[in-house]
């Protein structure tokens, strides 16, 4: 399977390298380059890539707003969205995050991981390891803790909340599954059901939630995540 990546940077020689970075890679094309946001917003409508590799200091349109434009665009497939910048202040991590971003990379990642990190996002899976994500979204969710727009946890039956709970605390579905004592396939279910009941478009959403609501008590600083 091909994977078509649009990219969206501002320096046309940053956006110039990742192009040809991922023309000379097995199983990705490149579907367009947009020099801000405005012009990636449009180009995703245009082309309907797989994967938006968006910087996110951009004229006109800045790349989380951008990011928000794509995803809520008309429609049910909507492209996945990798946040590529050279700031790696938390609080661009967690708009880019609860945006609906699938994924955050630093502009110094190797060449090699770039590509890794297109075809993992592009398999459904978000990109910041569980570790990153604790310390990113601990740090922030415990002074800008609220109830989330449009969150419904009391629609949530018990097992979908356990499960948010686990999904929150960074484990991926097989480990879930194996916490739990349930199979990969009913757990991927669960997960689906709670985000479409949450209006959630991104596992990534999901953790933000369950720290923004209480459900996941942010660690204190120096203290590992649970282990899986």
């Amino acid at each position: 399977m091909t994977v078509r990546v649009l990219v969206a940077d501002d320096q046309a020689l940053i956006r110039a390298g990742l192009v040809a970075l991922l023309r000379a890679a097995p199983g990705l094309e490149v579907a367009g380059e947009a020099a801000d946001g405005a012009e990636a917003v449009a180009l995703a409508a245009a082309t309907a890539p797989d994967i938006v590799l968006m910087d996110i200091r951009m004229p006109v349109l800045d790349g989380i707003a951008a990011t928000r434009r794509i995803l809520a665009a008309p429609g049910e497939q909507h492209p996945r969205v990798v946040v590529l910048t050279t700031f790696d202040l938390d609080e661009y991590v967690y708009a880019a995050l609860a945006g609906g971003a699938s994924g955050f990379l630093l502009k110094d990642t190797p060449p090699q991981r770039i590509i890794s990190a297109v075809h993992t996002v592009a398999g459904g899976d978000i990109l910041i390891a569980p570790r990153i994500t604790h310390r990113l979204i601990e740090t922030y969710a415990m002074h800008h803790r609220r109830a989330p727009d449009g969150a419904r946890l009391d629609e949530l039956t018990a097992r979908e909340t356990e499960v948010l709970c686990l999904v929150g605390n960074g484990l991926s579905n097989s480990e879930i599954a194996q916490r739990l004592v349930l199979s990969e396939a009913t757990v991927k279910t669960h997960v689906k059901r709670l985000m479409a009941k949450l209006r959630l478009s991104s596992r990534a959403q999901a953790v933000v939630v369950a720290y923004e609501s209480g459900l996941v008590v942010p660690a204190p600083r120096g203290t590992a995540p649970p282990p899986a």
